[in-house]
């Protein structure tokens, strides 16, 4: 049985990695044709939201998505998520109308193909010097302005207990909604990491996702000296939807183990 499990799981594992890769190796010339240029990079956030649709449909998973109240469309805002697995972002994607940015490591930037792309369509932060962070900051400021919805991850990595624990939130992000009035949407990622761990290699389990996207909170006449308030605010609505079932990293699936 032990063995069963082990094959069955690999088996999914590749199936959910084809069902992955297959829309990126098929549109992926239409997205270097459109990343070459500003106005047309609009698309190519557009052919990637596709992209998450069909594979979190075609991993024939149960996806559970909650809005707490209706989605803010044409006008600039902050959605900050828990950070639990490599597959926040197509999650994100998948459901978050509109030509939304996001901030992501810069680490993102080295992956075949897709980095390059990365890079240009959306925002790569060095958080280890002050002049990566200072020039994504400025980055994230003028894409507000444009009116260009951002995802952040506050925690800024994924911790040791994802989907219990939240690892400290950083001040920059709210920092940056006060500076420019624009209001937060706290999102909830609670069980992602059941789905695909970001430990110990490439593993991928038939999974429940969810998100739930709380209330838009408002940040217009507040100011620095509100911020522990508002950070303390979004992590309890964050931390309030996280679920017993999504308790601990599943543990690697070896034959005989």
């Amino acid at each position: 049985m032990k063995l069963l499990r082990y094959l069955g799981q690999r088996l999914y594992t590749t199936w959910a990695t084809i069902m992955f890769v297959l829309p990126f190796v098929v549109t992926y010339p239409a997205q270097r044709l459109f990343v070459r240029k500003p106005e047309w990079r609009r698309y190519v956030h557009a052919i990637n939201r596709y992209w998450a649709k069909f594979s979190t449909r075609m991993w024939l998973v149960p996806l559970e998505i909650v809005n707490e109240g209706p989605p803010l469309r044409d006008q600039p805002c902050i959605y900050m998520a828990n950070h639990t697995s490599f597959v926040d972002i197509l999650l994100l994607f998948r459901d978050i109308p509109g030509y939304i940015n996001i901030m992501g490591k810069d680490s993102l930037t080295k992956f075949p193909l897709w980095g390059t792309i990365f890079g240009q369509t959306y925002i790569p932060i060095n958080r280890k010097t002050a002049v990566g962070r200072g020039r994504a900051t400025a980055q994230a400021r003028q894409s507000l302005r444009e009116g260009r919805p951002l995802i952040l991850f506050p925690e800024g990595t994924i911790g040791p207990k994802p989907g219990e624990e939240l690892q400290p939130f950083m001040d920059g992000a709210f920092q940056l909604a006060i500076s420019l009035g624009v209001p937060i949407i706290p999102v909830s990622l609670p069980l992602t990491h059941k789905f695909m761990p970001s430990v110990a290699g490439l593993r991928v389990r038939h999974a429940k996702l969810r998100a739930v996207y709380h209330r838009p909170i408002e940040t217009k006449g507040l100011t620095d000296a509100d911020i522990p308030a508002l950070k303390a605010q979004v992590m309890a609505q964050i931390a309030d939807d996280f679920l017993p079932e999504g308790r601990g990293i599943p543990e690697a699936t070896r034959p005989f183990s």
